[in-house]
This record gives C-alpha cells, sequence and structure tokens, in this order.
C-alpha cells in the first residue's frame, strides 16, 4: 500500500500508486485537445490529420492508406461522430470533451433495491445484451476526473460537474477487431478503433436509458468527465501494462472502455492483480516496437515529459507528444505497442489460454521467450483479400 494522502483503500490490488505530488488532470492538456490550441503540437500535419477524418485531405499512399482504407476507417466512425456533433454549437463534443446529453428522462417511481449485488448482476446481463464484451462496477473516485473540461467553441476551461447523488461507475469494455488490429499502422487498421466508438457510443446512451427508466439517474461517458484507466483497474477488468493500456484476461489489450456514472444502488467489484505488471516489468516488446520512442523503457515514475502526463501518479507513462506527432504524419491512429503486445492473442483458443497461465506465472520468462516472432505487421491487402487470421 501507498502511504500518500491521495491514497484509497483497493488501490495497491488495482496497481495504482498515487503519490503526495497527485493533482487532478485539466483535459484542456489532453493531447488531443492540445492539438488544437497549443503552437508546440498543432502543425499542418495535425490539421491534415483531422481533416483526413472528413476525407478533406489526400490520403497517403501504399497498402493500407487508400481511399478505401480511409472510407473504411471514416465510415466506422460515423455514429460516434453524430452523436459527438449534436450539440457542438454549445462547445460540447459530448463523448471526447462533455458527458453525453440524456435522451431518457428520469422515471418517476424508482424500481426498489433491496440486493446491491443483484443489481449488478442485472447491470452486468443488461450490458452483455446490448453487447458489451466486458461490464466492472466500482465506487465514484473524484480524483479521476478532469479538474474542468473544455468548451469547444473557444478552447476555454468549463466547469466539469455530475448531478448530485452519483455514487457508482459502470466501465463497459469493447473489443476491437484483431485482424485490422494486426493491420497497425494503417489507416485500414484505424476502423477498429472507429467501429468500437460508435459501438460503445450506442451501448453508453441504451444502457444509461435502461437505468434512468429504472427512476435512477445514469451519465453516459466516453473519454469525457473522467480517466477511465483507473476505473477500469479498479473494477477488475485487468491491469496496467507498459504500453498503456489495460491488459484483460479476455483479450489483452484490445479494447476501448466507456463508463457509466450513476445513483443506482450497485455492488463494487474488487480488483485481483494476476502478475502483468511482473510480465511487463522483463518485457519490453512495445517500447522497442514505437517507431518515436514514446514509451518508456524503465520502471515506473511518477510524472512524464510534457503538461499531457498526469502529475502524481507512478506509473509507465508515455510521451504523448511524440506519440500523436506520429499520428499526424500517418494521417490515422497507430497501436503498433498494442499489436505487438504478447497478451494481444485469441484468449477462446487453449493454447492461448495456456500461454496466459505461464505468462502470469513465475515462469513467464518461458512465455515471453515462447512470445518471439509474433505481432509482426499483416499486409492490409489480405484484411481486403479475406486472409485467415494469424494463429
Amino acid at each position: 500500500m501507498t502511504s500518500s494522502q491521495h491514497s484509497r483503500p483497493g488501490d495497491a490490488d488495482a496497481g495504482i500508486d498515487v503519490t503526495d505530488d497527485f493533482a487532478r488532470f485539466h483535459q484542456r492538456n489532453d493531447i488531443f485537445t492540445r492539438a488544437f490550441w497549443d503552437p508546440s503540437v498543432r502543425t499542418d500535419r495535425t490539421d491534415a490529420f483531422f481533416a483526413s477524418y472528413r476525407m478533406e485531405a489526400t490520403p497517403r499512399r501504399g497498402d493500407g492508406f487508400g481511399q478505401r482504407d480511409f472510407a473504411l476507417r471514416n465510415a466506422s466512425w460515423l455514429i460516434s461522430d453524430i452523436m459527438t456533433d449534436r450539440f457542438a454549437d454549445q462547445g460540447r463534443r459530448e463523448g471526447f470533451q462533455a458527458p453525453i446529453s440524456a435522451d431518457t428522462p428520469v422515471a418517476p417511481t424508482q424500481v426498489s433495491v433491496t440486493d446491491r449485488s443483484e443489481m449488478s448482476r442485472e447491470i452486468k446481463k443488461v450490458a452483455s445484451f446490448f453487447k458489451a464484451d466486458l461490464c466492472g462496477i466500482t465506487s465514484l473516485d473524484p480524483r479521476w476526473h478532469y479538474a474542468s473540461r473544455v468548451d469547444t467553441r473557444d478552447l476555454s476551461d468549463a466547469p466539469n460537474e455530475l448531478p448530485e447523488g452519483m455514487t457508482s461507475v459502470i466501465v463497459l469494455g469493447h473489443q476491437m477487431d484483431r485482424d485490422l488490429v494486426d493491420t497497425y499502422p494503417s489507416a485500414l487498421g484505424g476502423a477498429a478503433t472507429g467501429r468500437e466508438y460508435s459501438h460503445e457510443a450506442a451501448v453508453v446512451m441504451q444502457l444509461a436509458a435502461y437505468i434512468r427508466n429504472l427512476g435512477y439517474d445514469a451519465v453516459p461517458s466516453m473519454n469525457d468527465t473522467a480517466l477511465v484507466i483507473p476505473y477500469a483497474l479498479r473494477a477488475g477488468l485487468g491491469e496496467y501494462a507498459r504500453n498503456q493500456m489495460v491488459i484483460t484476461p479476455e483479450f489483452g489489450p484490445r479494447l476501448r472502455f466507456s463508463k457509466i456514472f450513476t445513483s443506482l444502488p450497485l455492488a463494487h467489484d474488487t480488483a485481483r492483480p494476476k502478475g502483468v505488471s511482473a510480465f511487463c516489468d522483463i518485457c519490453t516488446k512495445c517500447a522497442d516496437a514505437c517507431p518515436v520512442r514514446a514509451l518508456p523503457f524503465g520502471a515506473p515514475e511518477t510524472g512524464g515529459a510534457n503538461v499531457s502526463a498526469i502529475s502524481g501518479v507512478r506509473k509507465w507513462t508515455s510521451d504523448a507528444e511524440k506519440c500523436f506527432g506520429f499520428w499526424a504524419k500517418l494521417s490515422s491512429d497507430c497501436a503498433i505497442c498494442m499489436r505487438v503486445c504478447p497478451f494481444n492473442r485469441d484468449f477462446s483458443r487453449w493454447h492461448h489460454r495456456l500461454w496466459l497461465k505461464l505468462a502470469l506465472s513465475p515462469w513467464r520468462r518461458v512465455a515471453l521467450w515462447l512470445d518471439r516472432g509474433r505481432g509482426k505487421r499483416r499486409k492490409p491487402a489480405q484484411w481486403w483479400d479475406n486472409g485467415g487470421s494469424q494463429p
């Protein structure tokens, strides 16, 4: 356990190490928001990066960066974009710089909740019905909420507030398409990201509507309002890794996460560390593969290379400026670190489940040795040609 005045019970099990230098993060310093206001980040390349999502920039040439690759990627974002742009004229880019507005009123009569564990089971069943791949529940923790959000009309700080009475956070995981992830870096691979943003937008809105129909408040959320990784860790969905991602036993790092803040009485899940951090201690495949050396090689540290890093949390931290600079160069997102991660496997197959047990055991070095040669980039043309999945 840490001795910081900012630490909370359960932090150690979740792999969260908060120091006395902790300070809540201002969303204005997020690298994507800085790309609009910070001259040290915004360049002609970053402008072209955002324009490419509207097919306004000339697509790069080459396998994975042709017009049909960008077309599929941009189409995959469509539902998320429609939801996000609904109140843009009010300075609310919902799901990214503001929480998602309620489309369903709170029912005047509340369903009685006599068993919080049973209600949590029900919520997970409904989440699965709406096709969330993972669901965990934890308590509201203001430490991870942005100190301020952003008014996208002038990029000024704006209040970051939730309705009174919120007590729980429902964290949802959405699996990315493995065949597309294998083609990173490419615009085609970016379709794996966009599809899940569109998917999660629907899931969080539907599940929040269900809760509101039960008579309790619920606010659907994607990248807005709060950092989702600490919530996913505390909800027991996985463990933090060197590549800045949450490694889950079901899908490895191949997930997007969303969340719902709610007043519905719920039982909370607990984190149960299995050994991912010990594996990452001896593995640097993601850092080795990063073209711009944005990922750390050493032990977890506090702080980071620039203001896009949160203060006072001891963890592996990327250089967001280097990372986003490479994205801008590609005119698409990069997930090489996800692709090469030894945990990026199909755990529905018995031999990958056997490897997972080995990786999380004292025999982790053997597991790392067995992973040699895996994680190579798949040619995007093979995806279009309906090539089979890699083993």
